[in-house]
């Protein structure tokens, strides 16, 4: 949150029992804007929502009670902000948004696409369609994976001119992405690849992780690339993290194109929760108009 959300507002709402043990959090970026307060998802960032401090060993009850006591008292939280707009996406992990609904928030299934687990790669390769697996093939030997040179203000320009490229402008400004990227390196939870042949860098991508799922958040590429070098490098970092990490999420697209790209490593659709409110009731219908 400090990486993505420098220069705006951003803070945590908490969950605590009588003796002060915190039971659950949210992060969330908060501003305002023509009189109207909000609380957004931070660019880049593909979830938020609630964090629950499950104690270990609870029973399925147990837990349900714990996030429907953690999410009434967050959403209590939220309503004293008088927060107008509220938009997040919650994590894969939560399952349960009971309290939200109680409290007049508005649910839309997203997906996004999944391994749950990376340990074995040699076996997610198998369960990708002939198309991957060729990528790999065509490309194995002629083309090397480029672990330390590329610095994150080579990265931001590469993925700046990509983007100009395909849709005119890059969302994202040049500092904002090496600012993010320099952040998870210098954690040691993030990795900056490029895929090169003899000549050039053809493509890079930038992933964090964590010792639970690593998140593949931007890639770029030359006009020389070929079309299965960014696959390439995807197989090569997953590699990579199979000992690292537990699952690898493609952050996958609800478009058709990148639904059916992600879909063909072998990869498991998942579902995530999009949590909306808007007050007054009118604005949701100007939102959507």
């Amino acid at each position: 949150m400090e990486a993505v959300c420098k220069g705006k507002q951003w803070d945590v709402l908490l969950a605590c029992r009588p003796d002060g043990t915190v039971e659950g959090a949210l992060p969330y970026l908060h501003g305002s804007r023509y009189g109207l307060r909000y609380i957004l998802q931070p660019e880049l960032t593909q979830y938020n929502g609630p964090w629950y401090n499950h104690p270990e060993g609870s029973t399925s009850a147990e837990r349900i009670a714990l996030e429907n006591r953690v999410g009434e008292a967050l959403a209590k939280q939220l309503e004293a902000l008088r927060i107008n707009i509220f938009s997040q996406n919650f994590s894969p992990a939560v399952t349960n948004w009971l309290p939200f609904h109680w409290a007049s928030y508005h649910q839309t299934t997203r997906y996004t696409y999944r391994f749950p687990s990376i340990a074995d790669p040699d076996a997610l390769i198998s369960q990708a369609s002939g198309a991957r697996r060729k990528n790999l093939s065509t490309l194995a030997g002629t083309c090397t994976v480029d672990t330390s040179t590329l610095t994150p203000e080579t990265f931001a320009r590469m993925h700046n001119g990509y983007w100009k490229r395909r849709l005119g402008n890059d969302l994202l400004t040049e500092d904002f992405v090496a600012r993010v990227c320099t952040a998870a390196l210098e954690r040691g939870q993030g990795l900056l690849w490029g895929l090169r042949n003899e000549e050039k860098l053809l493509c890079a991508a930038f992933v964090a992780y964590d010792e639970r799922c690593a998140y593949a958040l931007l890639s770029a590429a030359n006009e020389e690339a070929p079309a299965n070098a960014q696959t390439y490098l995807d197989w090569q970092m997953i590699r990579h993290l199979s000992d690292r990490t537990q699952a690898f999420d493609f952050e996958g697209s609800m478009e058709p194109g990148g639904e059916f790209y992600y879909r063909s490593f072998g990869t498991e659709q998942t579902p995530y929760f999009h949590i909306t409110r808007c007050r007054p009731t009118l604005l949701r219908h100007l939102i959507k108009l």
